[in-house]
């Protein structure tokens, strides 16, 4: 307020997660304005549309790397009044730039008189919180979040959920301009009394795995790529262990994986006088292995005191689940979207279905639109979490709501009992030259299971006469760029070297046309076509890129989600030459 801060006008904040980046949504919220969070990704020209699009007065950016950002738009921003810096010494002594040392000084100074007739104008049904769209086929669209959004859907989650005020931990490294992040690292923060932990900002690159031991959460959030990374080096440790050591892991990983299906399917077992029946979760011989395999991973992942182990934002792969589940880690699947405030279906430990992203939560209902014949139909959402609409676009806003209130996700599902399954989305069908309509997923997910190797996989054939798929294999990232270098996995390498070749990068295996990798790849296709819905959802022709997919790259999304226009549009020569 001290710096201009005029009601329902934006406050952009540009950095990684901190305690000034949660102080300063909140302070944008009780002084009636718009906290309007920015993927720190973002290029200069991204971060200028959402500014101007959020009639933003104040920046508030992490550092000079932001900050030059900000600097090189700053003309085109006629209602941005002042920049404030949170990390270290400005850099840049220009008016109206700010230490955060220097805004609380100035905030001190504001009457509270003056605060309390700025909170006297909020209003549950008002706007404060916008949440920005990817915008992967054009500029990103704000999504409006009121305070009645919020504070409703914080409260619903936590009803459905086992926590216990006050003794709840919280790990905040997702990025705070996700809706996902937000509502549980600061809303169910509040709402639940936890206390919350910010990881370093190069949680993502290295630094997460220390963290989470230091921490250890009682409920943590990963979307599917950072599952399949704790896979991937649970993997690597049991690849170096001694024989007995593998063993005794596969012994363990077998009962734990029986075990969690038969508590999640709710088995029972006749008793002896065969009278009646009690519930059984857990094989005979659970004790020793969580004594022997489970309580140690746990442990090590810093897992050990964890209620729920979420994932949300995009599909999960079945094998991450199983893994997981077989090391009595089961990960529960969240389902929703920005427009729906975060979720709209969850998974909790005493009901969950593996590939099923969960239940209604109390107070919202679910419609299926346009169900054809296998009972596939766009989920459609209706409850006190559905978002107010797109900024400055009502002609959006219509087309997401319909006239009874409805918002279309874009997303195909079916219902089996309460449970509900997302079977595809509707911008990422693939329509053949034939006519058929074909969801990429599935597929892609069948080809992954066959293959180890496989970091990424991308069916494309819209109007084409076939599909045809785009492969990148697991290499190492370099932990300061997070961009992909050459070099092949161990797991990945070993992979090779148990099918013949002897490569380790990706560059030899590709220029050289590595015959037995190639072989291996073909064999793997084949067996996932198998699996195929009809001919139509074969895939007849693929090849491997040089580069994995990465935020840096462009390929991938702030959550990790592939960017399908975006990778058909940088490899559509490759893609022409299928045809």
């Amino acid at each position: 307020m001290k710096l201009g801060l005029e009601p329902h006008h934006g406050v952009g904040i540009l950095g990684f997660n901190s305690p000034e980046w949660l102080i300063s949504n909140l302070a944008a919220i009780y002084a009636a304005g718009i906290s309007v969070g920015i993927y720190t990704t973002n290029t200069a020209e991204a971060c200028a549309f959402v500014a101007k699009d959020s009639n933003t007065n104040i920046m508030i950016v992490e550092n000079h790397q932001q900050l030059q950002k900000i600097l090189e738009v700053r003309d085109s921003l006629p209602d941005l009044k002042a920049i404030v810096v949170y990390s270290g010494e400005v850099a840049v002594k220009e008016p109206n730039i700010y230490s955060w040392q220097e805004l609380k000084k100035m905030g001190a100074e504001l009457p509270m008189s003056l605060v309390h007739q700025r909170l006297q104008t909020i209003s549950p049904n008002k706007c404060c919180l916008l949440i920005y769209t990817s915008g992967t086929t054009g500029n990103p669209k704000g999504v409006m979040i009121s305070h009645d959004n919020l504070t409703w859907t914080a409260h619903v989650v936590q009803q459905n959920t086992p926590i216990e005020f006050g003794n709840e931990f919280i790990l905040s490294y997702l990025p705070l301009s996700h809706v996902a992040a937000q509502l549980l690292d600061i809303y169910m923060t509040i709402s639940a009394g936890a206390s919350l932990y910010f990881a370093q900002p190069d949680a993502l690159k290295s630094s997460l795995a220390v963290t989470l031991r230091e921490v250890r959460p009682t409920f943590f959030l990963g979307v599917p790529r950072v599952w399949e990374k704790i896979v991937e080096r649970i993997k690597t440790v049991g690849h170096e262990s001694s024989n007995l050591t593998k063993k005794i892991a596969t012994w363990a990983k077998s009962v734990g994986l029986k075990g969690n299906y038969s508590r999640m399917n709710g088995e029972t077992k006749s008793l002896s006088c065969g009278c009646s029946s009690r519930r059984t979760s857990k094989p005979l011989l659970w004790p020793v292995a969580n004594v022997l395999v489970f309580k140690k991973v746990r442990s090590t992942l810093g897992l050990d005191r964890c209620k729920m182990c979420l994932t949300a934002a995009a599909p999960i792969m079945k094998e991450t689940l199983d893994f997981m589940m077989s090391l009595n880690i089961p990960v529960l699947e969240i389902y929703g979207m920005s427009e729906s405030t975060g979720p709209h279906t969850i998974s909790v430990p005493k009901k969950f279905k593996v590939g099923s992203v969960g239940c209604d939560l109390c107070g919202v209902q679910t419609l299926l639109h346009s169900v054809d014949g296998d009972g596939n139909g766009e989920v459609c959402m209706n409850g006190r979490h559905v978002f107010m609409g797109y900024l400055k676009t009502p002609e959006k806003t219509n087309e997401a709501i319909d006239e009874d209130g409805w918002l279309h996700s874009g997303d195909i599902g079916k219902k089996d009992k309460d449970f509900l399954y997302i079977t595809g989305r509707i911008k990422e069908i693939i329509i053949t030259a034939g006519g058929e309509n074909i969801a990429p997923c599935p597929i892609e997910e069948a080809v992954k299971e066959e293959l180890p190797i496989v970091s990424q996989c991308m069916v494309v054939g819209d109007k084409r006469k076939f599909l045809s798929m785009l492969i990148t294999l697991k290499v190492d990232i370099n932990p300061d760029t997070l961009e992909p270098t050459d070099k092949l996995t161990t797991l990945a390498a070993s992979w090779c070297r148990s099918i013949g070749s002897n490569t380790t990068t990706v560059s030899e295996i590709v220029n050289n046309k590595d015959e037995n990798v190639m072989k291996a790849i073909q064999n793997a296709i084949d067996k996932a076509n198998l699996k195929a819905v009809s001919r139509a959802a074969k895939v007849q022709k693929w090849s491997i890129l040089l580069k994995d997919f990465s935020i840096p790259g462009g390929e991938l999304g702030p959550t990790m989600k592939v960017r399908r226009p975006i990778v058909h549009k940088m490899y559509s020569t490759l893609i022409d030459s299928f045809y």
